[in-house]
């Protein structure tokens, strides 16, 4: 059966930069290039160029076009959201629009206010306290850590790890998973307790644009009910996890690459080193951290991604079960 492409056109524009799998070694700051592009530059990614903070405009009514008109359910009280966009590593230019529309959902469904930032120094544990959750978005390298103080690095680092188990929430889109690992054939993770929290890290992705075959894992979740049950396509570039970072016996799958319907072509293009012995290609799931709750969706590469009706929807539906409005089975999807 023909699966039902998910919210793209037909006619594709490919990415306008080169990207590698990976991203540079934790630590080092990427060379600047001779060139960078200017603000409001669409659909690709940088990598040492000043971090763009401003999305296309033509990109965000696109966006907005996409918005639901209510939420998926009543907030329980005033909430507020924290965008942290820092990006150390690979930058992508979907970022300020992945904002925006964290934004203008909250603003719409009077679901939540948001607050954005580029300014890792924003995550401590006092600032936190006015915040019910905080969305990364398409955070790489070390986003959190300061190279020249180990103090504020650990105390950032805390604040957040806190700030979940406590009871917040934590949302994170595509490259949040792209954090604190190593580089090369043998990726480990850098921050053992963030990683576990995210859900896991990058190992590889098919480039965008690759027509990836997704499987609704779990269609009687209400953060998957605007999803096709049967399944969907979708274009964009699609991240993978390393081996040992992922385990269904600790999150709850939403969604996941049905890597049976995948083109024999398209398998081909993944090197031997990072396939998963399991066949398991999570895209999007939540998962309990101590009190708190985590979402995460391995998509929103490509700013087109944001035009999307269900993708858009799917992200609300999220970040209301980060928050703790939306209630829905987080137990693990394998048995211990």
């Amino acid at each position: 059966m023909k699966l039902k492409a998910f919210g793209i056109g037909a006619a594709l524009t490919a990415v306008l930069l080169t990207h590698p799998v990976g991203f540079a070694q934790q630590g080092a700051a990427p060379a600047k290039p001779a060139t960078c592009p200017a603000e409001g530059f669409s659909g690709g990614f940088t990598r040492g160029c000043p971090q763009k903070q401003f999305a296309n405009p033509a990109d965000v009514s696109a966006m907005m076009a996409a918005l639901p008109d209510k939420p998926y359910a009543t907030p329980q009280s005033l909430r507020r959201v924290l965008v942290l966009g820092r990006a150390v590593g690979w930058v992508h230019t979907s970022i300020p629009l992945a904002a925006k529309m964290v934004e203008y959902l909250g603003d719409k469904t009077g679901a939540w206010m948001t607050t954005i930032t580029y300014d890792a120094a924003a995550i401590t544990a006092e600032n936190l306290k006015q915040y019910d959750a905080v969305f990364l978005d398409s955070t790489t390298g070390e986003f959190l850590d300061d190279p020249n103080d180990k103090a504020a690095t650990d105390l950032r680092r805390r604040a957040l790890l806190d700030f979940v188990k406590g009871g917040k929430g934590l949302a994170g889109i595509h490259a949040a998973t792209d954090s604190y690992h190593t580089n090369g054939p043998a990726v480990t993770g850098t921050w053992p307790e963030f990683n576990e929290m995210i859900g896991g890290f990058f190992k590889f992705h098919w480039s965008y644009p690759t027509l990836i075959p997704v499987k609704v894992d779990d269609p009687n979740s209400p953060l998957t009910a605007m999803l096709p049950a049967r399944g969907f396509e979708i274009v964009d570039e699609t991240y993978t996890f390393a081996q040992d970072s992922f385990s269904r016996k600790r999150v709850h799958v939403l969604t996941s690459i049905n890597y049976g319907r995948m083109s024999a072509e398209d398998k081909a293009k993944e090197p031997a080193s990072t396939k998963r012995t399991d066949g398991d290609y999570a895209l999007s799931y939540i998962q309990r951290v101590g009190n708190g709750r985590v979402f995460y969706e391995a998509h929103g590469h490509d700013e087109k991604i944001y035009f999307s009706r269900p993708f858009v929807a799917h992200m609300l539906a999220g970040i209301q079960y980060a928050l703790g409005d939306l209630k829905a089975d987080d137990s693990p999807s394998a048995k211990q």
